[in-house]
């Protein structure tokens, strides 16, 4: 019962439009801030290291160098202070959680780029010739 009732509150605040990012990818995240009467977005761009929880609890943590100096922020998926989030580069990766990279400094930081996949012309594709059943 107290499950059921959880969704139901949950289910009001959960963004319909997720943003679709995956670990080890540069991210820009818009995030909303209030300053006295007047709105802005500010900007952190970095990389994804971890991705946790599900529904609503469902957080980010996005790593950057400034000024030498590693600093990283989670970010609740649903919130909405968060206006979006561009992917900018998607990174090869063969890990869950990058936390690695917090030992990291330079060069070593960097990940692989994601090459995108080539598309197959659809007139290939069609006249591509069929296995027969004999």
């Amino acid at each position: 019962m107290k499950n059921r009732l959880m969704k139901l509150v949950e289910d009001a605040h959960v963004k319909e439009k997720v943003p679709v990012f995956t670990i080890g990818d540069q991210v820009d995240v818009h995030q909303r801030i209030l300053e006295g009467e007047k709105e802005r977005t500010q900007i952190f761009t970095g990389v994804v290291i971890s991705k946790r929880g599900e529904g609503l609890r469902e957080t980010f943590t996005v790593r950057r160098i400034v000024q030498g100096e590693g600093v990283e922020r989670t970010f609740p998926i649903h919130s909405p202070r968060i206006a979006k989030v561009d992917v900018k580069r998607t990174g090869v990766v063969r890990r869950a959680k990058l936390y690695y990279l917090r030992d990291r400094v330079g060069k070593a930081t960097r990940l692989r780029e994601r090459k995108p996949k080539a598309e197959v012309p659809a007139i290939a594709a069609a006249s591509a010739p069929t296995p027969s059943a004999t």
